[in-house]
């Protein structure tokens, strides 16, 4: 099966190569800031039932598509790994190798919420520490300098040349659009970030039981609990990803919905909303801008 690839300055699809896949291997598939890390804390609660993690969760859930470690490095300790292996990813369904048994988890999000939120993460990265960690020049910083405002208008027009590919308004709808496709593979968990928001514990005993894991009745409270955003926001420093960051609890910033909408004069929102749906199939553009 020929894959598609994705890749920018601080990731690469193709990294999936040298990794030897596993029939139980959980994969969390999610745009940029689109409940990722949310996913990856559940299914790692979910595997381990205790609401204390046994590592950090950059290391039990790696991001195997990263440039920011060498990827002998990432498979070496996945490879290690004799539980369950849940891995994270920000490529699109189509860049993904699968083996029989596999599981994909993709997490999606309103794109506006998504966009904002992403907006907040650029200007948290210590670029200049990321730079050096990639080999490149620490003068690069794709950091938004002005309103996030100013940001969500460039970023529905795509004028920025600069942005990185998997955060653009196009290659988010292309990533949601190529799951909804394949939404009804049994290998194929689909969760939207409201959902999640809305009742996590029913999420939560839904992707339980599509990962085939049972967990006793007396467990869900504090699984639910910890997978809580407040208690992730209370955790941030075992939680946040790999990525230097200026802040750790910046990270968990407030996960909530309608931030973008909110942001947005009528004209401008309208722009959008041509925009998604002339990308989306109708059902899913419905499904995925609910409130």
């Amino acid at each position: 099966m020929n894959l598609a690839v994705y890749a920018d300055v601080t990731y690469d699809s193709r990294r999936w190569a040298a990794l030897p896949l596993r029939a139980d291997d959980i994969v969390i598939s999610a745009p940029v800031k689109s409940g990722t890390s949310w996913l990856q804390t559940i299914c790692t609660l979910l595997l381990f039932q205790d609401r204390e993690l046994p590592a950090r969760l950059g290391a039990l859930s790696p991001w195997l598509e990263s440039n920011d470690s060498p990827v002998e490095d990432v498979v070496s300790a996945l490879e290690a790994q004799e539980h369950r292996r849940v891995i994270k990813s920000h490529t699109p369904i189509d860049g993904i190798p699968v083996v029989p048994g596999m599981t994909v988890v993709a997490g999606v999000r309103h794109p506006l919420d998504a966009a904002v939120s992403w907006y907040h993460h650029l200007r948290n990265i210590d670029f200049p520490a990321l730079m050096t960690r990639l080999g490149l020049p620490p003068s690069y910083d794709p950091s938004p300098t002005g309103s996030a405002h100013d940001y969500l208008t460039s970023w529905i027009a795509e004028n920025d040349p600069s942005a990185p590919e998997q955060s653009t308004l196009t290659s988010q709808l292309r990533m949601i659009r190529t799951v909804w496709e394949r939404r009804d593979d049994p290998g194929v968990v689909l969760v939207h970030y409201a959902d999640l928001s809305d009742d996590l514990e029913r999420e939560m005993r839904r992707i339980a039981e599509r990962l085939g894991v049972e967990v006793p009745q007396s467990r869900w409270p504090a699984l639910v609990e910890a997978a809580s955003f407040k208690r992730m926001a209370e955790r941030a420093d075992e939680l946040v990803p790999s990525q230097p960051l200026k802040s750790s609890q910046a990270f968990f910033r407030g996960g909530r919905s309608g931030d973008g909408t909110g942001l947005l004069s009528d004209d401008e929102l309208a722009r959008y909303h041509d925009r998604a749906r002339a990308e989306l199939p109708t059902e899913l553009y419905t499904w995925l801008h609910r409130p």
